[in-house]
């Protein structure tokens, strides 16, 4: 039986990857092909080890004629192992956050990417075929030695933004107050602090009636966390929410129940939530950063610079002008639907075709 596995860093219920690559495995297997997921064992989210393989196993399971994917992001075991492989190989390339970010925050993080960041030059030759989610990730590839690299958006399942809503957190923050959101982990490169203070500006001069909700994990980055707590209590902001990792259920309860959401981010090799808030026809407001703008795609609000006092503005014309809102979200809707009539699953079957 043809076999297409996939190797990532990590495998737990809330990251992008990791969603990525089940998507992906129930689509090989609807293939009728054999498929896998592989990463250290230690790296596994314990209640999912059922639904990973230990990395380890991948010399005596893979077979020359099988395929294997590697999710390339970070530093890892599993880009070594890849690498040793003798059977046909794929990179798939989400781009790797610099290591700088970390360095005053988590060390061990900072070393994981910086090993990380060596690592994708190192394995430049080494795949059959190479793809990228988008093409400021590609680009990057190409500058550090890779041949031909095609892009492949992220394979999203965006039906589960749309199955269930929890209840309990929809009642407590559909209050009144005008709420703005921000989806993604509390990183350094995610740029909270800049969220913190542009919503200070917003609450201060534009919309005392408003809350800040940030829905994201903080594991391993918790004194970037505090620091964050620590600002806005400085400021005296007393609705700043941080929901921490949350199920799908209360993510689209937040979504559900947001006026705009606001990306302050200056590192992204996609931006998953950009898309999700499109779904929800949540006005976009981001900062013009590496993929950000790709995946947009004309659509939302980008500014170039972080002058808080003109974002606090622009968030209040997009929150309160109706005009404004509709045409923005109109946009939007049409960016969605570029999205979703691609045939995502064609092109992957179309790039992987010269292997299989």
């Amino acid at each position: 039986m043809l076999a297409i596995h996939q190797f990532v860093a990590g495998f737990s219920g809330g990251d992008a990857i990791s969603n990525e690559a089940s998507v992906m495995r129930s689509i090989f297997r609807s293939w009728g092909c054999k498929s896998d997921i592989y990463s250290e064992a230690k790296r596994i989210l314990p209640q999912l080890r059922g639904e990973a393989v230990d990395v380890s196993q991948a010399v005596d399971n893979i077979q020359e004629d099988d395929i294997v994917i590697l999710h390339l992001s970070i530093g890892s075991v599993v880009n070594n192992v890849f690498k040793s492989l003798t059977c046909k190989k794929v990179i798939l390339y989400h781009n790797v956050t610099p290591s700088h970010y970390f360095d005053l925050i988590n060390k061990s993080t900072a070393y994981s990417l910086a090993q990380g960041r060596k690592q994708v030059k190192e394995l430049a030759g080494v795949a059959d075929l190479v793809l990228a989610d988008s093409r400021f990730n590609a680009d990057e590839l190409v500058a550090v030695g890779y041949g031909d690299v095609d892009v492949l958006p992220l394979v999203l399942d965006l039906s589960k933004l749309e199955i269930s809503v929890n209840r309990r957190a929809v009642k407590r923050f559909d209050d009144g107050l005008k709420n703005i959101l921000f989806v993604g982990r509390c990183a350094p490169n995610k740029c909270i602090e800049d969220l913190v203070q542009a919503f200070y500006y917003y609450n201060k001069y534009v919309e005392p009636a408003s809350r800040l909700i940030h829905v994201g994990s903080f594991a391993g980055v918790e004194r970037y966390y505090y620091l964050v707590m620590a600002q806005a209590k400085e400021l005296g902001l007393e609705n700043v929410y941080f929901a921490g990792s949350v199920p799908q259920d209360q993510l689209n309860a937040y979504y559900s129940i947001s006026d705009l959401f606001l990306c302050m981010s200056e590192h992204e090799g996609f931006c998953i939530p950009v898309i999700e808030s499109m779904v929800h026809n949540l006005p976009v407001l981001a900062y013009k950063s590496t993929a950000v703008p790709e995946t947009m795609d004309g659509a939302g609000v980008l500014f170039d610079e972080k002058k808080y006092e003109d974002i606090a503005e622009m968030m209040g014309k997009l929150v309160s002008d109706a005009t404004l809102r509709e045409s923005v979200i109109k946009l939007q809707q049409s960016r969605i639907e570029r999205y979703k009539t691609r045939n995502l699953e064609k092109e992957l079957m179309e790039y992987l075709g010269v292997l299989l």
